[in-house]
């Protein structure tokens, strides 16, 4: 990093990049879910509403997400994120 850098102004991305960017999350979103089984929204839905037994929480702060490997090994992933308090 030459000194000249330090004084350059950093651009804000543009519209463009962050629109290709918000694409690329949503299709590597559609296409973990074409794999998924049928039951698969059903489930989320249940352990969204068993959450929200026990802590006030939005659909958008669960990330229910389901891998499958080669060995036909499927993995489960929940992220929750809490409320503070």
């Amino acid at each position: 990093m030459s000194l000249l850098d330090y004084f350059k102004t950093k651009k804000a991305p543009t519209t463009a990049v962050t629109a290709k960017e918000r694409l690329q999350i949503i299709v590597a979103h559609q296409r973990g879910e074409r794999d998924a089984p049928d039951y698969f929204p059903a489930m989320k839905q249940e352990i969204i509403e068993v959450i929200r037994k026990y802590v006030q929480i939005d659909t958008d702060q669960v990330s229910v997400q389901l891998d499958q490997n080669d060995d036909k090994l499927s993995v489960l992933e929940l992220n929750v994120t809490l409320p503070e308090k």
